[in-house]
């Protein structure tokens, strides 16, 4: 949570972390979008965060879900199951999450960590897309973004992120700023969020020494990018360059 909520400010995002169902009402409809994460999940929270979704897409406001561990358990893919049924925007995950809840079974999963890479799970992820009618994202040496139809990949980041908590999570957060900037470009946000979150991590990989001086620099790196920074480093293509 410390981690997402850093990220949001250093990007120019305001965040309000809340898992309370009484604030639900008052604080949802004020938001420009919602992220929910289940990497935390227990059975209290559960009702919250489907309010909360369900009061997102009321209101006409984008939502992201962050599917954490899917397979790891028969209760935690099922709330991620009952939640992708409340319409998400974005679902973004590792490959072993994506396919999990594509195939909507419980499988031997390794929780947070990826036994899989993204484009393993690129069938998946279009499937996903397809039946849900979300951009999907997939993290991997490449990430993967799908409407189902239409595959990007976005190539900006360092695997030193891998030995961060919570980096995963705090991309997903800010996937969330970017679609609500700008609704009407789903995907082409999705992948930029990636990317700019890559090319913050490569800047401070420059500058690191190891994974606890990287999340320092990598929050730094991102509140320092400027225009010229991002459109001189990222790096997204459509799939079929990649090939």
């Amino acid at each position: 949570m410390d981690l997402m909520a850093n990220t949001l400010l250093s990007a120019g995002a305001s965040p309000a972390m809340l898992h309370t169902l009484e604030e639900i009402p008052d604080f949802t409809p004020l938001a420009h979008a919602l992220c929910l994460n289940v990497g935390t999940l227990s059975a209290a929270w559960l009702p919250a965060m489907k309010l909360a979704a369900d009061v997102a897409v009321r209101s006409g406001k984008p939502w992201v879900l962050d599917p954490v561990a899917a397979g790891a358990s028969g209760f935690r893919l099922k709330a991620c199951l009952e939640l992708v049924e409340l319409k998400p925007a974005v679902i973004r995950g590792n490959g072993s999450e994506i396919i999990a809840l594509s195939k909507a079974s419980v499988q031997p999963s390794k929780g947070v960590d990826s036994s899989h890479d993204s484009t393993d799970a690129l069938e998946a992820a279009k499937a996903l897309a397809q039946a849900t009618g979300a951009i999907v994202a997939v993290s991997g040496a490449v990430d993967i973004v799908t409407d189902g139809n239409r595959v990007v990949g976005a190539h900006n980041g360092v695997a030193m992120l891998q030995k961060i908590t919570a980096t995963g999570c705090s991309v997903t957060a800010l996937i969330a700023a970017f679609v609500a900037v700008d609704q009407s470009h789903t995907l082409e946000a999705t992948a930029a969020a990636l990317s700019v979150f890559g090319v913050a991590s490569e800047i401070g990989m420059s500058m690191a020494n190891g994974p606890a001086s990287l999340r320092m620099h990598l929050i730094d790196s991102l509140h320092g990018l400027d225009e010229n920074a991002v459109i001189s480093r990222v790096k997204i293509t459509s799939f079929c360059e990649e090939k």
